[in-house]
């Protein structure tokens, strides 16, 4: 046996830790799966009876939650599922770049500086407007499995 130690540093992520699974069957309207890798939000769900073969299925229309494309998928209700782990952070917006970044300010005083605007067109209007006439607005941002997008607005009042 050898006395070095030996160190491994992985640089592949699988991306596991962003999700989690979840019985097919348990997965509402409303919730969260991950279809053909990305996250979505489940629009529709139907359950078929137990065919021939056993399985009843479950049939999942979702919306993908950063690209809004419609995505699909069937899976025995007795699988599992991946669940993406879905959070949302709200930061104050400080400045808008001319390149379509965005500086926002964190919780603990801080800058992020690495998000673009958003591409859905009112939400871009309704930030840049605002922006422009000098209001104080707070974004969310919603992050799941490594990427993330401002997805909201509020604007709470004049900057003093």
């Amino acid at each position: 046996m050898s006395d070095e130690e030996h160190h491994f540093e992985s640089k592949a992520d699988a991306g596991a830790s962003k999700t989690f699974p979840q019985q097919a069957g348990t997965i509402r309207k409303n919730g969260y799966i991950v279809i053909k890798g990305r996250p979505c939000k489940v629009v529709e769900v139907s359950t078929s009876k137990t065919g021939k073969h056993g399985h009843a299925k479950c049939h999942f229309v979702a919306i993908d939650i950063f690209t809004a494309k419609k995505l699909e998928d069937i899976v025995p209700s007795s699988h599992n599922c991946d669940v993406p782990e879905v959070t949302r952070t709200d930061y104050q917006l400080i400045d808008i770049s001319e390149d379509g970044f965005v500086s926002l300010l964190t919780d603990n005083g801080s800058t992020k500086d690495d998000l673009r605007l958003p591409t859905d067109e009112s939400l871009l209007a309704q930030i840049k407007d605002g922006f422009a006439e000098g209001k104080d607005l707070v974004v969310s941002v919603m992050s799941a499995m490594g990427e993330e997008q401002i997805c909201g607005l509020k604007d709470i009042g004049p900057k003093n």
